[in-house]
This record gives structure tokens, C-alpha cells and sequence, in this order.
């Protein structure tokens, strides 16, 4: 009978370290739906393609307006209008794709 416990108690002792080295081993990621999530709020921080806009048209028309003169002013402006939206645009993009990859990775992002 002692045999008999002997032997149930190592079973019972080899599942729960193999139970447990299964659980440990798993990565602790968060599902691409969490990540998804995560990155979108982190990309509508980044601020907007229209704000990057408008800063950008006011540094053209800056610009335009210290190089030439009225007519210098309007295309800095339409310049940067563009540019400064497409800016943003692109960072925005970025940082969504920063993050979920991090989160996908199960590390932490900081910007």
C-alpha cells in the first residue's frame, strides 16, 4: 500500500510541474482584438490630419509670407496644408503600427 501512495503522490508531483511549466511557458500577449484596441487609442493621441494641417499651413504662409510676398503667403500655405497633413497622416500610421506590434510582442511601448 505505501508503494502505491509512493507512486501516486510522483505522478500527481510530475503533472502539476508539467502543468505548471506548460502555463509559465505560454506567452502573456494580449489578443490582436486588445492590440487592435490599444493601438487605435494610441494613434487618436497622436493627434489629427487636420490639425497637422492647419499647422501647417500657418507655418507656410510664415514662410511664404517672409520670402515673397501675399501670393508667396497663399501657396506656402496650400503647401503646407498638404504637407503638414500628410505628416501627421504618416505618424499616425506609425505609432498604430508601433503599438500593436509591441502589444502583439507582449512588451510595453513607450513613445
Amino acid at each position: 500500500m505505501p508503494r502505491f501512495l509512493l507512486l501516486r503522490s510522483v505522478i500527481t508531483l510530475c503533472v502539476l510541474v508539467i502543468g505548471w511549466s506548460t502555463a509559465i511557458a505560454q506567452p502573456r500577449g494580449m489578443s490582436p482584438a486588445d492590440c487592435a484596441a490599444e493601438a487605435d487609442r494610441a494613434a487618436r493621441s497622436a493627434g489629427s490630419a487636420l490639425g497637422g494641417a492647419t499647422r501647417g499651413a500657418a507655418r507656410g504662409a510664415v514662410f511664404g509670407a517672409i520670402v515673397g510676398g501675399k501670393d508667396s503667403a497663399r501657396r506656402g500655405a496650400a503647401v503646407g496644408a498638404v504637407a503638414g497633413g500628410a505628416r501627421r497622416a504618416s505618424i499616425k500610421n506609425s505609432t498604430y503600427v508601433q503599438v500593436y506590434d509591441a502589444c502583439m510582442r507582449g512588451t510595453l511601448y513607450r513613445n
